[in-house]
């Protein structure tokens, strides 16, 4: 039998720190939307409490070059020497 003087703090796991990091990224979420471009997806996560966007993949910058007519895969980096 294990005396709660052997026990490591109250007793209580929700004070500990892999549970204070599952409510943290509990926080957040997922969605995924259809990007301009057919086939094109954009993924957000966003934060659940102020609707925040924490991370977007593709950046904002890339998806609008994606989007302009003029764009060509590999147009973006000119390899010529």
């Amino acid at each position: 039998m294990v005396s709660a003087s052997a026990s490591s703090g109250s007793g209580d796991f929700g004070d500990s720190k892999p549970s204070q990091e599952a409510e943290r990224l509990a926080r957040y979420r997922l969605v995924i939307e259809e990007g301009a471009a057919k086939g094109a997806f954009v993924y957000k996560i966003l934060d659940r409490e102020t609707g925040e966007v924490i991370r977007q993949l593709p950046r904002e910058e890339v998806a609008r070059i994606g989007d302009q007519n003029s764009y060509a895969a590999g147009a973006v980096i000119d390899t010529r020497a």
